[in-house]
């Protein structure tokens, strides 16, 4: 049988011949300036709100993360399952298979984006009332979460196709729909909040708007691909087999993410009860937390996607020296990023806030958590090889027990013994370091066990 042959080779890249480092490196540093860009949506946001409104509203904005990634991660973990299941039909030279799969993922995009949205307008004050967020901001933060929920299928759409893209090597494109939907978001909100003053709303509908264009361009590009590669809008479909595939890669890695902002949520709870000076100094920093965790993120994804296509092609020896890499690179780059948040922590928070006492809050954030953010290779990336290889549930257990379910007894155990902003943060290196220790394990013993 004739090997699949991936046209426009500008933007895509042969995983299964030839050296490996550089081609990890054009794949995965692109996702990262993605990713990256993506967070810069919310980042922009509390920034404008933060330099040109009050304190009260870049909280509110900022806020809005753990419960928002809360509903969103379940459906953005599907797209992971995408992503594996077209890489695999490329390994295994399954042409014909391409086409339903792809179509197969769009339509669980559409059906999730418009889940997501119902949900987030209904369920916008309880959650938000439940994660007890201050009065003096709670109004403001139901108001952008509700707009921003009204964008959810076009996030859907970019996160699915952006991953059908990957699983052919092209990172590039998902970058430039994120660039342009980024400029965009940037201009949207000085416009909305500078000139019109509409605060959280001006921003909240800058987001949605961005994340529109950002979308559209991702549907362009599939929609003008060569074969087998090309969406049709006719040819929207369930495959039962592709389906079945997704929600097995995807599905305990959208738990994972889920539970992950459960255990968010429950820190972001812990700080909120310290006032909303503590919750928006926590927000400033949470964005260099984003930005750092992108890196490791890219990396994660190449880890999937390089470990997918030569697993099905039944390479194992190219495997191992993807984990290798993708392992290596992810800790050295990642920790560069974390030594530079570290030596420019107020330099860089300045962006974000003037306010004295945000500002404090804000650098104990980057000194106990983000600076040592460099550890979460070590679970991310070996969890990444694992689902590459089809053990997506056994990295999640690790991950749900490791990070989910120590941090929030850390809240209720050690935080409430000693209610300090420092102390809360301490909680994030520890179970990085747990998971961490335990994922390697569980990878080496797969390993060992399929590779034999």
């Amino acid at each position: 049988m004739a090997q699949l042959r991936l046209h426009n080779h500008s933007n895509n890249i042969d995983m299964l011949h030839g050296p490996l480092l550089g081609k990890i490196l054009i794949f995965a540093l692109p996702l990262a300036a993605s990713m990256m860009l993506q967070q810069l949506f919310n980042s922009a946001d509390v920034a404008v709100v933060g330099r040109f409104d009050s304190p009260q509203a870049m909280a509110a904005v900022g806020s809005n993360g753990a419960a928002i990634n809360l509903m969103v991660n379940l459906f953005v973990g599907l797209s992971i399952g995408a992503n594996v299941v077209v890489a695999r039909c490329i390994g295994r030279n399954e042409t014909g298979k391409i086409h339903d799969a792809i179509h197969t993922s769009i339509s669980l995009a559409l059906i999730s984006g418009v889940l997501l949205l119902t949900w987030g307008v209904l369920i916008a004050k309880p959650i938000l009332t439940l994660m007890n967020t201050p009065e003096d901001i709670i109004d403001l933060a139901v108001v952008y979460f509700r707009i921003y929920f009204l964008g959810m299928p076009f996030i859907m759409l970019y996160n699915f196709g952006s991953a059908i893209l990957r699983s052919k090597g092209d990172s590039k494109r998902p970058l430039w729909s994120l660039g342009l939907g980024g400029v965009i978001n940037v201009i949207l909100n000085l416009i909305f909040v500078i000139c019109l003053k509409l605060s959280v709303v001006g921003v909240a509908l800058a987001t949605v708007i961005s994340n529109v264009v950002s979308s559209l361009m991702i549907m362009y590009y599939l929609m003008t691909e060569d074969e087998p590669f090309r969406f049709r809008v006719g040819d929207l479909s369930f495959k039962r087999e592709h389906f079945i595939q997704i929600l097995k890669i995807g599905l305990p890695a959208g738990i994972q993410g889920s539970l992950f902002s459960i255990s968010n949520m429950t820190i972001q709870t812990a700080i909120n009860s310290l006032g909303s000076y503590a919750s928006a100094g926590s927000a400033a920093a949470l964005n260099f937390d984003f930005l750092t965790y992108y890196v490791v993120a890219a990396f994660t994804q190449a880890a999937v996607t390089f470990t997918s296509q030569n697993f099905g092609a039944g390479d194992y020896g190219r495997c191992k020296r993807v984990f290798s890499l993708t392992m290596s690179m992810g800790v050295l780059l990642t920790g560069a990023v974390c030594l530079a948040c570290a030596v420019w922590k107020t330099e860089v928070l300045s962006l974000y806030t003037v306010n004295p006492e945000v500002l404090r809050y804000a650098e104990v954030r980057m000194i106990h958590a983000v600076a040592f953010l460099w550890m979460c290779n070590i679970y991310e990336v070996s969890g990444g090889c694992l689902r590459g290889m089809g053990y997506s549930m056994l990295p999640s257990v690790l991950v749900l027990l490791g990070c989910c379910v120590l941090r929030i007894v850390w809240v209720y155990t050690v935080f409430a013994w000693e209610n300090d902003f420092a102390v809360l943060m301490n909680v994030y290196p520890v179970s990085w370091t747990i998971t961490g220790i335990a994922t390697m394990i569980a990878y080496w013993y797969v390993r060992r066990k399929l590779f034999a």
